[in-house]
């Protein structure tokens, strides 16, 4: 029988292309645990929902009967914790729900696993792992040089990355302390198709389907490296899998780019694409607001470790990834309607109820 991972947060952005790409590509069970936040959404793992090997299980992390329950019931050979709240925008505005989930969260699932663990016998116990999915926001803000490594100081800036932070220095204390088999990895931002709206390339490209104003903060010279989704997701399995025990695993696209940058690429991909669109030229909807508070200036990673030590390189460029990611969002006018409209949240609730009881 084939081996079952609890992936946590798998209605999620980064989440679901983990579960899909686990059962298109893989022999893996997979049990999907979400708690279906506003961001979480069952129609990014509809395609693979009736798969034999695909189950889904709505709870929160915080809830240790639940996971208790999930663990006896499914007996994973591993868990990828990717359940998150991670808006940097919303946890200035709100900070409470970051520390309740990522932190408290975190410690939940840890202490959990850890119960589960222990009472597995030989090599199921030699075999199970715990690899918790983190960001590259956790190392602070970088000047014009130099890159993140694995060894780079924690100095988080916003509500997010301080809990995302703290969440990495428990999953590191449960390894030190009582011997949980863990790996940890960092990556830089993710984009790519199914993502949520509120983030940055998304909401550029619906608004200026739509020719609604562009937003970018102060001159829009912040820089980030960005990473294809399914290429971050062949890396965590790569690292799940193969990566040493206590390690850290940087995770890198070795795209730098300005967010001025990434929206006028993408506008004129829209140009290209979208021909007849009433909006071109769509860089002439770019705009300049205020600032968000302590604003990190760039991030930037260095993949040495993971490209050496697992053999895992992106296979995308930001031009190529970037050009994916517009035509899928164009060819995906129901999934983008459903989001926008919450259709998908009012089918959640009907299917699943408002606090999480299957109907």
């Amino acid at each position: 029988m084939s081996k079952s991972l609890l992936i946590t947060g798998g209605a999620g952005f980064i989440g679901s292309a983990v579960v899909r790409h686990l059962i298109h590509n893989t022999d893996y069970r997979v049990v999907n645990l979400d708690r279906l936040t506003y961001a979480g959404n069952l129609d990014s793992v509809a395609e693979v929902s009736n798969s034999s090997r695909y189950a889904f299980e709505q709870v929160d992390i915080r809830d240790r009967r639940e996971l208790d329950r999930v663990f006896r019931e499914h007996r994973p050979a591993g868990v990828m914790h990717l359940a998150a709240e991670s808006h940097v925008d919303r946890s200035i505005e709100g900070p409470a729900d970051f520390i309740d989930t990522n932190i408290v969260g975190t410690y939940t699932l840890l202490e959990a696993s850890r119960a589960y663990w222990n009472e597995l016998e030989g090599q199921s116990k030699a075999d199970f792992r715990f690899h918790h999915i983190s960001t590259d926001e956790v190392y602070g803000s970088l000047g014009e040089t130099g890159l993140f490594t694995e060894e780079t100081p924690y100095a988080p800036n916003s509500p997010y990355s301080a809990s995302k932070a703290a969440s990495d220095h428990l999953v590191r204390a449960w390894h030190h302390t009582y011997g949980l088999p863990v790996v940890t990895s960092n990556c830089s931002n993710n984009y790519g198709p199914y993502q949520f709206p509120e983030k940055l390339i998304p909401h550029m490209i619906l608004n200026a389907m739509d020719g609604k104003p562009l937003p970018i903060y102060g001159d829009g010279s912040n820089i980030r490296d960005w990473l294809y989704v399914d290429d971050h997701v062949r890396a965590l399995v790569r690292i799940f899998e193969r990566g040493r025990l206590g390690e850290n695993y940087n995770v890198g696209g070795h795209n730098e780019r300005t967010n001025l940058e990434v929206v006028t690429t993408l506008c004129g991909l829209l140009d290209e694409l979208v021909p007849e669109s009433t909006h071109r030229p769509h860089d002439a909807l770019i705009t300049y607001v205020k600032d968000r508070p302590g604003h990190d200036q760039r991030y930037a990673i260095d993949a040495t470790k993971i490209e050496k030590d697992l053999a895992w390189v992106p296979e995308e460029t930001f031009e190529t990834g970037l050009r994916k990611t517009v035509q899928w969002y164009l060819d995906n006018p129901d999934w983008v309607s459903r989001v926008r409209s919450g259709d998908y949240r009012d089918w959640i609730e009907t299917n699943y109820g408002r606090r999480g009881t299957a109907k």
